[in-house]
């Protein structure tokens, strides 16, 4: 007896095996063009999502520019204790949690708060001027907003002179100079970028709502504003917990183009955050194995947080990633 027949089903599984593949490269040749759509789409991500990965062991390593990555002596743990015992460690992690948490306080909830109101308006023309025009911000680059802002926020910007004409201040006041003003100004202009760009998927959940439960609640005698919260609000919660477990998985991301643009050497003590010191140790410094292992524990901190939303929205509501 061979070895084939010797294991049970496998003759009767062949045929079975050699028609899913027919059958696969039969609907592989009819969907061509999208395959090789989406076949781009893989490479990309391989190319520069996945090779780049090796890169990460120097993390581990004492890689200067000199030496390849192979040559370079492997350190272990050493950069991640030197940034776990730096000096700029808690200020750093303060500038970054603190001003992603208000972003997440703040900024989560408002989108989903403009998408139930836009949702209510009735007239056609205005709800997609004010989307338009909502959404507009999101397609200029922190380049060019940022230099708007530092042109509306410097001492004779457009935002000092309405405030004296107001006789609310006496004087101009240098707003990207004072470190207490930085987080408010950064949190704010995120939310002015993006609010509405992050309405449109919550839009877009409210769309998939049946009428017959507005028409419902209409009957049952729900005002609007009820049915915004009662029968809108219940129905996109997966989309929402979906949203909040990506939000908690990027509190250590505080938007480093923002920032970038933004700071200067006046704020620093308020604008100084995990990406910006990423860039000055790496670039600046040329310390890349260190920067590497600064933004290697970013990404391991972001994944356990990850975890946890996930684990926390799926016993509250059983909506999860995975």
């Amino acid at each position: 007896m061979d070895g084939e027949s010797a294991i049970p089903g496998v003759q009767a599984n062949r045929p079975d095996l050699k028609a899913r593949a027919k059958k696969f490269g039969r609907k592989f040749v009819s969907q061509r063009y999208l395959q090789m759509m989406v076949l781009l789409g893989v490479a990309w991500m391989i190319i520069f999502n996945y090779i780049p990965l090796y890169g990460i062991i120097i993390a581990f390593k004492e890689f200067n520019i000199i030496h390849s990555i192979a040559e370079a002596p492997w350190v272990g743990l050493k950069h991640f204790k030197e940034f776990l015992t730096d000096e700029n460690l808690l200020y750093v992690l303060k500038n970054t949690l603190g001003m992603s948490f208000f972003k997440l306080l703040i900024g989560f909830p408002l989108p989903i708060l403009f998408a139930l109101f836009l949702n209510e308006l009735r007239n056609v023309r205005f709800k997609r001027f004010v989307q338009t025009i909502s959404y507009l911000p999101h397609f200029l680059s922190w380049v060019i907003l940022g230099g708007i802002l530092t042109t509306w926020l410097a001492d004779v910007g457009i935002i000092n002179n309405m405030l004296m004409a107001l006789n609310w201040i006496d004087e101009p006041i240098s707003f990207l100079a004072e470190p207490s003003y930085f987080w408010t100004i950064v949190i704010t202009s995120d939310i002015w970028k993006e609010l509405g760009w992050s309405a449109i998927i919550y839009l877009a959940a409210i769309s998939s709502v049946s009428p017959e439960l507005y028409e419902a609640a209409t009957i049952d005698g729900a005002s609007r504003f009820q049915q915004m919260f009662r029968v809108t609000l219940p129905m996109i919660k997966g989309t929402v917990s979906i949203l909040f477990i990506l939000a908690i998985s990027g509190i250590l991301n505080s938007n480093f183009d923002q920032v970038f643009i933004l700071r200067n050497q006046l704020n620093e003590t308020a604008s100084n955050v995990i990406d910006t010191y990423v860039y000055q140790t790496g670039i600046t410094q040329g310390r890349f194995s260190y920067s590497t292992a600064v933004g290697l524990f970013k990404s391991i901190i972001a994944f356990i947080l990850l975890l946890c939303a996930n684990f926390v929205t799926k016993k509250l509501n059983d909506t999860s990633l995975f």
